[in-house]
Parts: C-alpha cells; structure tokens; sequence
C-alpha cells in the first residue's frame, strides 16, 4: 500500500486549483490509503484459527487438559490476529465485495462533505481513490450526472486503472483529474 509523498500531495492539489480556475464546478480529488480499517477481519480469523486448533487438539489429543486447550487456543488467536493486522495481509482477507463497498461508501461522504455541503452550491464531482484497495470512485452531483454521460466517467476510471496497473496511480489521477476539468469546463465554462 503506496503513500503519497508531498510532492504527490503539492501536485494533486495543483490539479484542483487547475479545475477551479478553468470551470465554474468544482473538482475534489481525494486520495486515502485505505478506506476503512477493517478492525473484526484479523479478529475473526483469529477466533477461527484458535476453534480450528482447539477442535483439531480435541480430536488427537484426548487426554489434553481444558487449561492446556485454553493456552494453545488463545495464543493461535493471538499470532493469528497480530499477523493479520499487517495492511497487505488485511487486505487478502477482506473480501473484495466488502472493499469496493467501504471505499464507495467514502467517496460519497467525500463528496457530501465537499461538494454538496458549500455554501456556493457550485455543481461538482469528487474523483476519489482508495489505494490499498485499488479502487478509484467518480461521484458527480444530479446536475453534472444529467449533463455528462456514465460511459464518460468509466473511460476516465478505465484510462486511470491502466495507469494504475502499471505503478503509476498518482499519474493516473492526475490524467483523470485533467480529463474531469475537461468535460466540466466544457459543460461549466469558467465565469
């Protein structure tokens, strides 16, 4: 999971203040590490490794005692949990389902909080990308979504997956970030 330098930082926001001076909307670009910290997955997986060895314990060893099945249950739930809290191991256990629907779930907030909750009530979009989970979101407001087709937001996040495929995610935002300022100052031309 990549973190952003200042440099990539300084040239996000650069990308921003590209939009707002070339477009009457805004342009929000959000970038997280991860979007959600998935605290219960290592716990569950611990519980489960420890009920797996407890059961295993049970059935090879039947004159182990309750005390001796407690300690070697708690310390798999232990080690199992720890490890598990590395973020590239998290990640593997999360299901795909639940990360694509976390990092949504913050690309709206993003935008509520961004867009729809200024007191200009400019039109706008926010382009948001959660890197441990590889996803990029492009929420657009009712006006801007009845003025630009979906197909043009997906070509967007197709053109930034391939940049993201190649290690170059930060170049692949700022491409998307370029390519959204164009499609609102096309709608939304600077007053």
């Amino acid at each position: 999971m990549k973190h952003l330098t200042h440099d990539e930082h300084v040239k996000l926001h650069a990308a921003e203040q590209a939009a707002e001076a070339q477009t009457s909307a805004r342009l929000v670009l959000a970038v997280v590490p991860l979007s959600d910290r998935y605290a219960l997955y290592p716990i569950i997986y611990g519980a489960l490794a420890g009920l797996l060895l407890l059961g295993l314990l049970a059935l090879l060893l039947p004159d182990l005692t309750l005390r001796d099945g407690f300690f070697a249950t708690a310390i798999a739930f232990f080690v199992v949990s720890l490890v598990l809290e590395w973020p590239p191991l998290k990640l593997l256990i999360v299901p795909k389902k639940v990360k694509h629907h976390h990092a949504r779930e913050m690309a709206h907030r993003v935008f509520a909080a961004r867009i729809l909750a200024q007191a200009d009530k400019k039109p706008g979009i926010a382009l948001f990308a959660a890197l441990g989970e590889r996803t990029v979101e492009i929420v657009a407001d009712r006006d801007v979504h009845s003025r630009v087709p979906q197909s043009v937001w997906d070509a967007i996040i197709a053109d930034f997956s391939d940049f993201a495929r190649k290690g170059r995610a930060v170049d692949g935002l700022l491409a998307a970030a370029e390519t959204c300022t164009k499609v609102l100052e096309e709608h939304y031309p600077a007053k």
